[in-house]
């Protein structure tokens, strides 16, 4: 479900912080964080984040194709492992 327009975009705070901070400094150090619910914002252009998913963090630069979405949308939570052609697959097909 979409959040309310009224509201706006949720951005975490330190997030947001952290990014300002880089720009000032004119630094592009990746940004550790949790907050995979953050909405991408056009200052978060050219930055990367490196969000965690559970296990691992993983590292995403920013583009501007990005903006208006989650950072958790780019960092997959599930190893999707192959379909398998087993012997079971066979039996049940009459192989």
């Amino acid at each position: 479900m979409a959040r309310s327009l009224k509201k706006g975009p949720y951005i975490n705070e330190k997030v947001f912080r952290k990014v300002e901070k880089l720009n000032e400094a004119g630094s592009h150090s990746p940004i550790k964080t949790w907050a995979r619910a953050c909405t991408i914002i056009p200052e978060f252009v050219g930055h990367t984040f490196e969000v965690h998913n559970g296990k691992i963090f993983v590292r995403i630069f920013v583009t501007e194709d990005m903006v208006g979405h989650r950072l958790g949308e780019f960092a997959p939570t599930r190893a999707f492992r192959q379909h398998t052609t087993g012997t079971k697959a066979q039996r049940a097909r009459g192989l």
